[in-house]
């Protein structure tokens, strides 16, 4: 299984819009990241996000592309300060590759939780529409096997 960790992209400062949705920075940088994952085959069973405008939008232009069934699902737990737990518990127990799209330190605290077993490790630093893919061995064991950032993906 793989799972596929995104931070939104960049968002319009709180004083400017308190719903802080994505400027065009954001908008394109989400859409080279897509273009990027898609030249490369990948597709994912769910794209799951927080409800936050930003995770919303995001993870809206990667599921339009990349979401097998189109499979696009708003949760709960995903906001920047959440507790990692429950979400590393759901996502051990499924098979089909999933995409996750949240906010920091919530991914960074994720990844590391999976990687290596603290929350606190901070095995991987993610900027805006950054994608971490953790790739779940046989024995079961997560470990980092990429991560492409916007300036990459272009």
């Amino acid at each position: 299984m793989r799972l596929y960790l995104v931070r939104h992209g960049e968002a319009q400062p709180g004083h400017v819009d308190p719903e802080r949705h994505l400027t065009p920075r954001g908008q394109a940088d989400a859409r080279a990241v897509t273009a990027c994952l898609e030249s490369l085959g990948l597709r994912v069973e769910a794209v799951w996000h927080s409800t936050k405008a930003r995770a919303r939008q995001t993870a809206e232009i990667l599921a339009r592309a990349l979401a097998e069934c189109g499979d696009l699902a708003e949760r709960d737990g995903l906001a920047p300060n959440d507790d990692v737990e429950p979400v590393a518990d759901n996502v051990q127990r499924r098979d089909a590759d999933l995409m996750i799209v949240g906010h920091m330190p919530f991914m960074g605290r994720l990844a590391s939780l999976l990687v290596a077993g603290d929350p606190g490790a901070d095995v991987v630093g993610f900027r805006t529409a950054t994608v971490c893919c953790l790739d779940r061995g046989d024995g079961g064991a997560w470990r980092i096997a990429w991560v492409a950032s916007p300036d990459i993906a272009r």
